[in-house]
């Protein structure tokens, strides 16, 4: 049990794309289609089930918090829940117990995306399966992805276009907020006051500012693609109903 929460983890490191991180992603796309069964289920059900992943969620960032400040690791430089996979998991929950729609459009159209790139390319170092940052890594983001879903193929929320560009505002006034603080305490949340210190993404992008630039038009194209489905929907429907009215049309002349 010590070295499950060891800060100087003894056991092996994290493997990208080793059979505990291909397992671990494997457990969450399951999850997602075994919680794909209580569509039909009644509201009493369903509640049940959005507020048993609201408190996982809640629990497993406090642990998450409670972790680094015992192995001396919790500092305003960074463990504030500034980044936006934080953020996401302290509103996520209320969004999962109150059914909140504005803040289902952040998590489907940025949640999804981000937290994604975190399962892919999780930033675990030394702290390979079976410790304790393991599993909170691929619990909260994994969270992270299934509330969206869930949201959206159970309860029935969907983004629409004003969505899109609702998201996308507010979240640049959020990055330019993040930005005067990591400028007064020396932090560097959201990434966009320089590029991480160890290796990630960001190093094959031009020197800051110009990777923001980048930044913003990867997360604008990562919108659109997760919007996709649902226009793509909303055309077929609006192809199907202008049918229906020509047939009509033609019926009443004949």
């Amino acid at each position: 049990m010590e070295k499950f929460f060891a800060g100087d983890y003894p056991g092996p490191a994290f493997e990208f794309l080793g059979i505990a991180h291909l397992g671990a992603l494997f457990l969450i796309v399951l999850l997602n289609f075994f919680l794909f069964r209580f569509k039909n289920a009644d509201e009493k059900t369903r509640s049940r089930v959005r507020w048993t992943m609201a408190i996982i969620l809640w629990v497993n960032e406090i642990a998450w918090h409670a972790w680094n400040y015992a192995v001396g690791r919790w500092t305003i430089q960074e463990m504030l829940p500034l980044h936006l996979c934080s953020v996401l998991v302290w509103t996520g929950a209320i969004m999962l117990m109150t059914k909140n729609y504005h803040i289902y459009e952040f998590m489907y159209l940025m949640g999804i995306g981000g937290a994604i790139q975190a399962l892919a390319t999780p930033d675990l170092g030394i702290y390979g399966y079976p410790h304790f940052r393991f599993f909170q890594t691929f619990i909260s983001h994994g969270l992270i992805v299934t509330s969206a879903i869930y949201m959206t193929v159970v309860e029935g929320f969907r983004p629409t276009w004003k969505s899109l560009w609702r998201v996308f505002v507010w979240v640049n006034v959020y990055a330019g907020i993040v930005f005067v603080i990591n400028t007064a305490i020396g932090s560097n949340y959201l990434f966009i006051n320089h590029k991480p210190p160890t290796a990630s993404l960001l190093d094959v992008l031009p020197p800051w500012p110009i990777y923001i630039i980048f930044l913003e038009l990867i997360g604008l194209l990562t919108i659109f693609l997760l919007y996709l489905p649902f226009a793509v929907k909303d055309w077929r429907a609006r192809v199907l109903e202008n049918r229906s009215n020509t047939s009509r049309l033609k019926d009443i002349s004949n």
